[in-house]
């Protein structure tokens, strides 16, 4: 389906509606994403239809502010919306405006006034040094090919920052483990490439695993990656989903409180922090994590400030 495909009968919510999603999905967003637009904009024509709209041209502006209003508030009948689905709602109500105005099924976009509620700042979680050594020595243990290579994966997570889906994507060409200049170079979903070293630890690890285990991860496999750093006992690459499982059962063997909330963005925050509290500036990690604003990086600054005023606040004598 083309922009310049002819409009839809401007009398029908619901035909226009369904032109948007099929759009939407020749564009081709997920299943979920089209599912989350769906029920957000079909609660939108719900409540256009109770006040008496039948047609998107009859739409104006004060109707869509006022909708996002009774949605954040339930006030249409359904459950409030937290501030992250409002502001997702308004997205979608934004999008479907924008093609009805593009169409010619709307004389103009009426959302233009429309604000996307502020989402609140949530400070990154982060577990203690203490409990990355216990994390990463639990996922060693035990016997076969696969604890050393769920050690490599996780000192590999933490040395770096990387996220999970970054490494779980390296081949073996994307790792120098040559001494004084190991490194991985990891590619980002939007291809953006960058180069993060590599510490002492994770490149011993590394080795382990490329000398004893991944050779038996191969063994008798005739579907093997050859390319692909880390194998699963099919002697495929690794999935996003095991890497999460190889994480939560070290998580489980070490005793971590909250074991089934570790995740491996914890590993990536806590390579942040830890990094903050040592010295490191404030660019140099946010280069190393990717983030393309300072912004983003800035919050892990913010946390090692609350925990130095908590810290000031309990110690000091004039504090209170």
């Amino acid at each position: 389906m083309t922009d310049d495909a002819p409009p839809v009968p401007a009398n029908d919510l619901r035909t226009s509606l369904e032109r948007y999603l099929r759009h939407l999905s020749d564009r081709g967003l997920s299943d979920n994403t089209l599912e989350a637009y769906r029920r957000d904009l079909e609660r939108y024509v719900g409540y256009l239809t109770s006040v008496g709209r039948t047609s998107p041209a009859e739409i104006v502006g004060p109707d869509v502010e006022a909708f996002v209003d009774a949605a954040r508030a339930g006030a249409d009948g359904r459950r409030p919306l937290s501030e992250s689905s409002a502001a997702r709602l308004v997205a979608a109500v934004r999008g479907w405006h924008r093609f009805l105005a593009r169409h010619g099924v709307s004389v103009d976009d009426t959302t233009w006034s429309v604000r996307a509620p502020a989402q609140p700042r949530r400070l990154p979680k982060a577990i203690s040094i203490e409990e990355v050594d216990r994390l990463l020595d639990a996922a060693g243990q035990g016997d076969g090919p696969l604890p050393a290579r769920d050690r490599a994966l996780l000192e590999l997570l933490y040395s770096t920052g990387a996220r999970i889906s970054e490494v779980v994507g390296l081949d073996l060409r994307d790792v120098d483990r040559t001494e004084r200049r190991a490194a991985v170079r990891l590619a980002a979903g939007n291809a953006k490439q960058r180069v993060a070293p590599l510490g002492r630890r994770a490149v011993r690890a590394l080795d382990d695993y490329l000398t004893d285990s991944r050779p038996l991860l191969t063994a008798g496999s005739p579907g093997t990656d050859r390319l692909a750093l880390f194998l699963n006992t099919r002697g495929a690459r690794l999935s996003r989903q095991s890497a999460w499982a190889v994480l939560r059962s070290a998580a489980h063997r070490a005793g971590l409180i909250d074991a089934d909330g570790i995740s491996p963005h914890t590993l990536r925050h806590s390579f942040a922090t830890h990094m903050l509290a040592r010295g490191a500036d404030v660019r140099v990690v946010q280069e190393l994590l990717g983030h393309a604003s300072i912004t983003t990086t800035q919050l892990y600054a913010t946390s090692q400030d609350d925990e130095l005023r908590e810290a000031y606040a309990a110690a000091h004598p004039h504090a209170r």
